[in-house]
């Protein structure tokens, strides 16, 4: 279950008359939990709770049902039971059905509160479902609570209104939605001059069937877009329950007032959302979840659909965010400097060419503020006007409805800003009417000019639209001075992989790498900002950039695609943050592994790499993100050290017939004419889940023998039958040949080292395992057959793993291996005798430690949370007696790991090594 769906079951839990006995397990629903796993609580099969009305499921929750005002005393007893701690739950319920007190055992936290209110702190408990929240949420879950009313409402109305969701109708449809959004927040902060003035002008006005509701609503919208000395001459004259509303202006409720029909039920949700306290919306958060209200492919996942502000300013702080904090402190209280520095914030832009509902538009305008704040404060003038323009946050959003939310949502934070720096009052008496002003465009960023979006100096914007809300394509000039301001580009563009992208995408793509027209067929689908980015600063060379992106793009292939390209335009990396998840409101916190890079025209200053918490400065950051290093791998034919070859597997090419399952080939190796003729076949899923299949494997000089068997012939006639009719040419060659595989790249005479072609990352270390002779490695694993046994040792190593996460690429997010890219260009120093005999020693006790759990599987040995004391610490042995070889220590963490690949790559590649090139002049220099 999601955020949104939670909260409405808890919300309609609270609404249901108390049944004491069943509450422990309407709870235990409303937050995912299946009926299977109920039922065997029910049943006391599972339930080892030992509080009287108690219920406990393990790593969850402990409940118990008590006597009135008796809550207190049983969450003491809960906390201190025996079975809490024996079950490892997270949190301690206690309730009486009147009120409830609910303890967070890991922080301590406590929640109590009525009965009724529980909704309210749905957030604290959003653990329970092993959705993993934030702060925001955890405090003050409104935003997802107006997500789930806002939801059910609009899917209401479009059953009731088909016609509102056709394609045609569908923006009036979102349109109407932003209208609703802004009166509840207008209601709820005194803009209306009226407590919930909206919402009780529609309950009391509107008939309980909702028969006339969208006439009300109509005539609400109507009013706000009159000025008042224009109504008294209006026609049809307004209502005077509808003259109360302010004229609003902004375009919000400019156009057509047509409005849905309701139902009784629509109208219900309507007044339920109205009747949230929406004065503590985040903007930045609601703003994002509420885009997937409008969007079916979205709805699915609604509640999940938000950015964390600190993942966001992982991205604002190094873009500019910190230099102007540093500039704030170095100014201390002098007047003049501080004076200077207001002047520069005002003069900044923030360009988001792929803007969604604005939430990092909207984290940088709030940042902004709190900086300008801090000069007023120091300068004695905390009440002056923010000299602060919305305009100077530019958008490009695909979408309409996610454009709307993006103007909306900086128009909320502006109102919240304004009444935290300079007071309610200040702010109701500037905030309307709204500016008609548009800055968030509505288009394709791949194929918009960026600098008719966001010009570098001076006036005008090209693209232009009719009003605030309306579809921004032919608006009046936006009149501002920016003359010597900054421009800063950033956003989280969408990430489809090029085998993913749609017809449209993949034009979009040959339109935006116009220059470097390869890129467009192989790169994801976020490199496209990138070279929009590298158009944009070709004309406004200021101009600095930063995007998060998914981590493929500064591996493998695709790494040595986009960044030479970008080097070679005179840009460079200024900071990046390494991979982490981009996590979201999912269960178990699901989330994309990203990247985040900065982007500007090269430069003398120091660059900044982050990984985790840590920073580094250095004078480069290369196409992997590896500090001082502007190196990029290219495939090898042969081991640029002394470590033995890889090859492939061994492909068949057979229609399946040289192939036997576990239990057939079990059963043939009791055949005395088949068995000589039978091999073990290991590729990548029986090496890492401990699968038996085996082949028929057939020498040459062998196959008259081998045909005397008459199920060796059957199978050897459907290999050749098979293969004659292959479209491949060279495969059809085989048929003559149906007793050998078609591509045999090796086997042993004493073992092979087989190594997984595709692995997950989860695992630590990479799956590799030791073959007996009779075991074939098939073509979906690589060999390296009668290898020296140190060999194992170096892949099974944490710092190989990290070359081949770097280097190779990934599957999805999995592990790809490859023997060229990967294996052969992995730079080992030049080993000694006792350096391969203690590496032999290593590999050897990684094997024994897996032994030592016979029959457990690569699988299962290696799952992150449960890896055997004994395996870790031959592994460690191993890591620690390979590091020493390169640095005579432990590294620090990965990035000092990379750092010294490939320092020393370049050295045992040096002439073969490509490095990034620069520009001429930079050549010449």
């Amino acid at each position: 279950m999601n955020a949104v769906e939670i909260e409405s079951a808890i919300s309609d839990l609270a609404l249901e008359p108390f049944d004491a006995s069943e509450f422990p397990y309407a709870f235990l629903a409303a937050f995912g939990n299946k009926g299977t796993a109920l039922k065997r609580l029910r049943a006391g099969n599972n339930n080892t709770s030992d509080v009287p009305g108690g219920v406990l499921l393990r790593n969850n929750i402990h409940i118990a049902v008590c006597d009135v005002d008796n809550v207190g005393e049983t969450l003491t007893g809960l906390h201190a039971s025996p079975a809490t701690a024996k079950g490892k739950v997270k949190f301690i319920l206690a309730t009486d059905g009147q009120t409830i007190q609910i303890k967070e055992l890991a922080t301590c936290d406590l929640v109590a509160c009525e009965f009724e209110d529980l909704p309210n702190h749905f957030g604290f408990l959003l653990p329970l479902a092993g959705i993993s929240t934030i702060k925001e949420i955890k405090e003050n879950p409104i935003d997802v609570r107006a997500t789930s009313r806002l939801n059910k409402l609009y899917v209401e109305l479009l059953s009731e209104n088909p016609d509102w969701a056709k394609a045609e109708r569908r923006a009036d449809m979102n349109h109407f939605m932003a209208r609703l959004v802004f009166c509840f927040f207008a209601e709820d902060t005194d803009i209306f001059h009226g407590d919930g003035l909206f919402t009780k002008t529609v309950e009391q006005y509107s008939e309980r069937d909702g028969s006339n509701s969208h006439e009300v609503l109509s005539e609400i919208f109507r009013a706000m877009d009159l000025k008042l000395a224009e109504r008294p001459s209006v026609e049809p004259r307004l209502p005077g329950w509808a003259n109360k509303f302010p004229y609003v202006n902004g375009g919000l409720f400019a156009g057509s007032t047509d409005t849905p029909r309701f139902t009784r039920m629509a109208r219900t949700y309507l007044l339920h959302a109205g009747n949230l306290n929406w004065q503590k919306i985040n903007p930045d958060i609601f703003g994002s979840m509420i885009q997937a209200v409008a969007d079916d492919e979205e709805r699915g996942a609604l509640g999940m659909h938000y950015t964390s502000v600190p993942n966001i300013l992982k991205v604002l702080n190094p873009l500019f965010l910190d230099d102007l904090r540093g500039q704030l402190e170095a100014a201390g209280d002098n007047k003049a400097k501080l004076l200077n520095l207001r002047k520069r914030i005002a003069r900044i832009r923030v360009f988001d060419p792929a803007c969604g509902s604005g939430n990092f538009l909207v984290i940088a305008y709030k940042q902004m503020r709190e900086i300008e704040a801090a000069i007023n404060q120091r300068r004695s003038e905390a009440h002056n006007k923010s000299e602060i323009p919305l305009t100077n946050f530019r958008g490009i959003e695909l979408r309409d409805f996610p454009a709307e939310i993006a103007r909306l949502a900086l128009i909320i934070a502006e109102y919240q800003c304004d009444v935290l720096y300079r007071g309610q009052q200040d702010a109701l008496e500037e905030f309307l009417p709204l500016d008609a002003q548009n800055w968030i465009i509505c288009g394709n960023a791949l194929r918009l000019d960026w600098l008719s979006v966001c010009p570098p100096t001076g006036t005008g914007v090209k693209v232009l639209s009719d009003d605030l809300f309306g579809t921004p394509l032919n608006q009046s000039e936006i009149d501002f001075e920016n003359d010597g301001g900054e421009t800063y580009v950033c956003g989280n563009p969408p990430y489809k992989g090029s085998k993913w992208q749609t017809d449209d995408q993949k034009s979009d793509m040959v339109s935006a790498w116009q220059k470097h027209p390869k890129l467009a067929k192989t790169t994801d689908y976020v490199t496209g900002w990138i070279a929009k980015f590298l158009e944009y600063v070709d004309n406004e060379s200021n101009a600095v950039g930063a995007f998060v992106a998914t981590n493929s793009i500064c591996q493998g292939q695709q790494a040595i695609d986009v960044w030479p390209a970008t080097f070679q335009r005179g840009c460079e990396i200024r900071f990046a943050h390494t991979s982490f998840k981009w996590a979201n409101l999912a269960s178990h916190n699901a989330g994309v592994t990203v990247v985040i890079v900065g982007l500007g025209k090269r430069s003398s200053v120091p660059k900044k790499l982050y990984q985790d918490e840590l920073l580094k400065q250095c004078s480069a950051i290369g196409p992997y993100l590896v500090p001082d290093s502007l190196a990029y791998v290219q495939k090898a034919n042969a081991p640029i050290g002394e470590q033995a070859p890889m090859l492939f597997g061994n492909m068949p090419r057979d229609g399946g017939n040289l192939i036997l399952d576990s239990g057939l080939g079990s059963q043939m190796k009791f055949d005395e004419s088949v068995q000589p003729f039978i091999r073990g076949l290991i590729g990548s899923d029986e090496l890492i889940n401990g699968r038996k299949r085996y082949c028929l494997w057939i020498e040459e000089g062998q196959q008259n023998k081998a045909m005397t068997s008459a199920f060796i012939a059957e199978r050897l006639s459907l290999v050749a039958e098979s293969r004659g009719k292959s479209d491949a040419e060279s495969t059809r060659g085989f048929a003559a040949r149906p007793y050998r595989f078609v591509q045999i790249a090796g086997y042993s005479q004493v073992s092979s080292i087989v190594v997984a072609k595709v692995s997950s990352e989860t695992r630590e270390y990479l799956p590799v395992g030791l073959l007996p002779s009779d075991t074939i490695v098939s073509d979906l694993a690589f060999g390296l057959y009668d290898a020296p046994l140190w060999n194992l040792a170096l892949i099974a190593s944490r710092i190989h793993l990290v070359w081949i996460a770097t280097v190779c690429g990934k599957l999805e997010t999995r592990y790809r291996y490859s023997n060229t890219l990967g294996w052969n260009t992995f730079p080992v120093p030049l080993l000694t005798e006792q350096n391969k005999a203690d590496l032999t020693d290593c590999a050897e006790a990684i094997l024994l430690a897996r032994e030592a759990h016979f029959p457990a599987t690569i699988a299962d040995l290696y799952a992150p949370d449960s890896m055997p004391a004994n395996l870790r610490h031959a592994h460690e042995r191993n890591d620690e007696v390979l590091e020493r070889i390169y640095i005579g220590r432990r590294f620090k963490n990965d990035t000092e790991r990379l750092e010294k690949l490939f320092e020393l790559y370049t050295k045992m590649t040096a002439g073969q090594a490509k490095v990034a090139p620069r520009t001429k002049k930079e050549k010449s220099a």
